[in-house]
């Protein structure tokens, strides 16, 4: 069994280099001969030494080269275009390494999986949460009338058919198949394809499963990557084509999304995605374990994650809540993954809370700790964040499983401008207006003379028209 050491070190501008990278990580395995080192610093900064143009550049996440991966990933995305399930079959033998006769299979004809009554049920409370949380979200159709007869409102529809990537690789997500398919049956899509990479022998994850057929899902495609999404925004002899895609994947899944998003596939996708991150604001009365733990959870998700710790004014030891990041690191089954994702990641420091929180708008995080007194209170004062979490008995974990909110979050500061997945993301909405002819009479001049103004003599007529009708008819 090995163990990992994980020094992070601690830099302020001014006294020191603003970046340091040259602190290590060691691995060694049980007879004491190191195996393997890799990178592992956190850079620290003073929020009232650093210039505007250096607040900015910290929000900035590690580049991804898009254009190298877009020329792999076209060919897949062609390929299953044009040759369907045996493109697909031929990629996972290639990348998953299993060959499957038939890559889809409907979800009502797979017998019950059988997990332990303790998995069972605590994926059927995660259940029950999530579906209390999304049911809420439902909203009362309402008309409103404007002027006297002119009526308008806004109903719901459903999106008809849906894909949802649930990632495999390095772990298994149940809990993100029950995240995409919980609101998906909520809003009552008709097809609803969850794609998902095989094991070894073909078989699709117990608890995967167990997730999809409670939460309504009707086919499972058994494929994972480009090939998986690109199966599901075409269609394929055996995979439904659906309209819009949903969930979290790697660097060439979010490529295929990208690609297909803006083809003829017509499709459209929940949000731009990237790699797992949290900023973790911390005052004096956080436990630095509580700390360290918070911030490993996400490192640990893999090398290219980031996060963020901001220490919220005064008292905060920097040394002790090393040594915990640098014990927990040592016991985490995917401690190297944590100590590469927190080469890239960082700390900084704030005078007080507000400063803390005002960084934390810039940087947009995908998951927001606030961990500090009276959490509460500053609620209002967050504009920028997919999920925050507030006080420190909220650890990210619960969102990430069960408290009931979603956890496919916008990642790389997108939730400045979009929101994580929710029941409307599986909702159209369509607008509805009905006139009454005393309506058109009060209404129909101002369109009449707006159109006019706008060169518009077809919409201009189409109102006059029926306005003299009325005229005429008012007349007999």
């Amino acid at each position: 069994m090995s163990t990992q050491t994980c020094p992070i070190k601690f830099h302020l501008f001014g006294g020191a280099p603003k970046h340091n990278n040259n602190l290590q990580l060691h691995c060694f395995s049980s007879s004491g001969l190191k195996s393997s080192v890799v990178r592992c610093a956190m850079k620290s900064y003073r929020l009232s030494e650093l210039t505007k143009v250096e607040v900015d550049g910290l929000k900035a996440r590690p580049r991804i080269d898009f254009s190298s991966i877009f020329s792999i990933v076209q060919p897949i995305v062609d390929d299953v275009r044009s040759r369907g399930d045996a493109a697909v079959i031929d990629y996972t033998e290639r990348f998953d390494k299993v060959r499957l006769d038939d890559i889809v299979e409907h979800v009502e004809e797979i017998p019950d999986p059988e997990l332990e009554p303790a998995i069972k049920e605590a994926f059927d409370v995660a259940y029950n949460n999530i579906h209390a949380f999304h049911v809420a979200q439902k909203t009362t159709e309402k008309s409103v009338e404007n002027m006297p007869g002119v009526r308008c409102k806004r109903v719901t529809r459903c999106i008809g058919s849906v894909g949802l990537y649930v990632p495999g690789g390095t772990a298994v997500l149940p809990s993100t198949a029950l995240m995409l398919s919980v609101p998906a049956q909520i809003a009552g899509c008709k097809t609803v394809v969850l794609a998902t990479p095989p094991s070894r022998d073909g078989s699709i994850c117990k608890e995967v499963l167990y997730c999809a057929k409670k939460a309504g899902v009707t086919h499972i495609l058994k494929a994972g990557g480009a090939q998986a999404i690109s199966a599901m925004a075409w269609g394929t002899i055996s995979c439904p084509k659906v309209e819009k895609i949903f969930g979290p994947g790697n660097q060439y899944v979010t490529a295929a999304k990208m690609i297909l998003q803006n083809s003829e596939a017509m499709i459209s996708i929940d949000m731009p995605a990237g790699p797992s991150e949290v900023l973790v604001i911390a005052d004096k009365h956080a436990n630095p374990a509580h700390i360290a733990a918070d911030l490993l959870s996400q490192a640990e998700h893999g090398p290219d994650s980031q996060v963020v710790l901001v220490i919220a004014g005064d008292g905060v030891d920097l040394e002790v809540i090393e040594k915990e990041i640098s014990q927990q690191c040592q016991s985490l089954p995917r401690g190297e993954f944590a100590s590469k994702a927190l080469g890239h990641s960082f700390i900084v420091i704030a005078r007080d809370i507000l400063e803390a929180i005002s960084f934390s708008n810039v940087y947009a995080p995908e998951h927001l700790i606030v961990n500090v007194v009276d959490a509460e209170k500053w609620e209002g004062f967050i504009e920028n964040a997919g999920s925050v979490f507030l006080g420190p008995w909220t650890p990210e974990s619960v969102g990430d499983y069960a408290s009931g909110t979603n956890h496919v979050l916008p990642t790389y500061g997108y939730s400045r401008m979009y929101s994580g997945v929710s029941l409307d993301s599986f909702l159209k909405f369509i607008t509805v207006q009905s006139l009454t002819e005393e309506g058109l009479r009060t209404l129909g001049p101002y369109v009449a003379k707006m159109a006019e103004v706008e060169g518009l003599e077809a919409h201009k007529r189409a109102v006059t028209l029926r306005l003299q009708d009325i005229e005429a008819k008012l007349s007999v």
